[in-house]
């Protein structure tokens, strides 16, 4: 705590502001909008490389949470204030960090597998500031931030040659997609059949019931959009710039209509229960891997000459 009390007193207007939009790196939109621009504009091994670092670590990270159930600094220590405006996207335990976690997934992976050096330098910056402003903004502490460092480059190098190798040895990818489902449905079913204390925070079990079954629905998803784009698919991720840009807009846009647009009737159809985000995130992924590809071929024609 010695460190975030340190952070508070050289909190200015300024610098908080700065904080306040850079923390924004961690989230889970910039996550999914970063896997998918790769995905569908760059390379496709590298986009798998991204959401798959980001949905395995946010399934550890979120079972790490509820694990040790570690309140958050402002908790543990009512006399230190955190910064307003992050509170709100602070659910869940304290430890580890998951900002810090996506983080590593949305810019350390590309920065690993495009290894050049104007890709690499600003996400390690991102990266790195992004940690700090989780501190900064008195979210996380040290230990927060610090494991989800470790265990983010840990991801990152050892899911870096199976994705390097992805066109040769397809099938490694699909033995560690796999285990990546397996894993989450522990975690969901963890949650489901373990019997936790009484005294334990409702609105955190609440946010990992949720976490949970989104990374379920996204870890089911992806295998079945990898095998589709293999064996049928294989869309071109080449275009020409500005239709580049229209397929990335016009694509995540209906990806934020599933998003929100189906969180009512499911959440009607489930009662109430987090399943249904498990659904909703399931019909984002296989929107985003192989209905929206379809257009692909179009928007590479785009700006040719005929």
């Amino acid at each position: 705590m010695n460190l975030l009390y340190w952070f508070e007193s050289i909190r200015t207007p300024a610098v908080t502001a700065v904080m306040e939009k850079i923390t924004y790196c961690g989230g889970e939109l910039v996550l999914l909008a970063v896997g998918i621009i790769v995905f569908w504009c760059i390379s496709k091994p590298c986009g798998y490389y991204v959401l798959s670092m980001g949905f395995l670590g946010t399934t550890v990270n979120q079972f790490m949470k509820i694990l040790c159930r570690v309140p958050r600094p402002w908790i543990r220590d009512p006399n230190f204030t955190i910064v307003e405006s992050a509170r709100a996207d602070a659910g869940g335990y304290s430890f580890p960090s998951g900002h810090t976690q996506n983080v590593f997934a949305a810019f350390g992976a590309p920065a690993r597998y495009l290894k050049k050096a104007a890709v690499v330098i600003p996400c390690v910056l991102i990266i790195l500031l992004t940690a700090v402003s989780r501190m900064y903004l008195g979210v996380h502490t040290l230990y927060d931030v610090g494991f989800s460092i470790l265990f983010g480059l840990a991801l990152m190098f050892l899911l870096y040659p199976l994705f390097r190798d992805m066109e040769e040895r397809p099938d490694n990818v699909y033995v560690f997609m796999i285990l990546m489902l397996l894993i989450s449905i522990a975690y969901v079913v963890y949650l489901e059949c373990s019997a936790f204390p009484a005294d334990v925070d409702a609105e955190n079990m609440a946010e990992a019931f949720k976490n949970g079954y989104i990374t379920l629905g996204c870890s089911l998803g992806l295998p079945i959009v990898f095998h589709l784009d293999r064996t049928m698919l294989k869309f071109d991720t080449k275009a020409v710039w500005w239709a580049q840009i229209l397929k990335v807009v016009l694509g995540f846009a209906l990806i934020m209509g599933i998003r929100m647009g189906l969180k009512p009737p499911l959440t009607a159809l489930f009662h109430g229960h987090a399943a249904a985000n498990g659904v909703r995130y399931f019909c984002m992924v296989i929107f985003a891997g192989s209905i929206w590809p379809l257009t692909f071929r179009w928007f590479g024609k785009l700006g040719k000459k005929s």
